[in-house]
């Protein structure tokens, strides 16, 4: 990496991916979970819901809302949100600690009906839909693909099986988020960290 810029410093000396030095919650996010592998089910609904919240809006809004999102939907567990109906929206819509659009709190529910028809389990479906080569490591935030083939792959594949909001972009922006492809930068202390 001769010549390639270096990725910014922290407060503590480290250097880190730049989107992770805007607030201290995005640093603690890229320090700690941020592209860490993702085995579970129901962590992969969450990391995907999530995802699906911030079309449209900061990383950071949804990372402050995290919280009460988890509460008002159970902690993202698949059968317990599958089980929502109208009261529950309606109750979701009148929370202010909330992303209240209607659109996607009832793509969550229906997601999770849909993650429960996957018969290997959403993280495996995932994971099996995401593969591909290697990339190399970005040197910049430009380096760094918006989406990729393997992303609009999956997000048909979540399409067909009756998924919403999961586009090429928040497809991939999953992927990263949970290991299955590492885009923390080259010379960022995280690179490798995927376990």
């Amino acid at each position: 990496m001769t010549g390639a810029p270096a990725a910014p410093q922290g407060p503590d000396g480290r250097r880190r991916c730049t989107w992770a030095l805007g607030t201290p919650d995005l640093m603690a996010y890229h320090d700690t979970e941020w592209g860490l592998p993702v085995r579970t089910d129901q962590a992969m609904f969450e990391r995907l819901s999530l995802e699906a919240f911030q079309a449209g809006l900061s990383w950071l809004t949804v990372l402050r809302k995290r919280e009460a999102l988890r509460e008002a939907f159970a902690g993202f567990d698949p059968g317990t949100v599958a089980g929502y109906g109208g009261a529950e929206v309606e109750r979701m819509l009148g929370d202010a600690r909330l992303i209240r659009s209607r659109a996607k709190i009832e793509a969550v529910i229906g997601n999770a009906r849909a993650a429960l028809e996957l018969q290997e389990g959403l993280a495996a479906f995932v994971r099996e839909h995401a593969a591909g080569p290697e990339r190399p490591a970005p040197a910049t935030d430009a380096d760094v693909a918006a989406a990729t083939p393997e992303s609009t792959a999956l997000a048909k594949a979540l399409k067909a099986r009756g998924f919403r909001f999961v586009g090429p972009t928040t497809a991939y922006a999953a992927m990263q988020a949970t290991g299955i492809v590492d885009d923390h930068l080259a010379d960022c202390f995280r690179r490798g960290s995927r376990g």
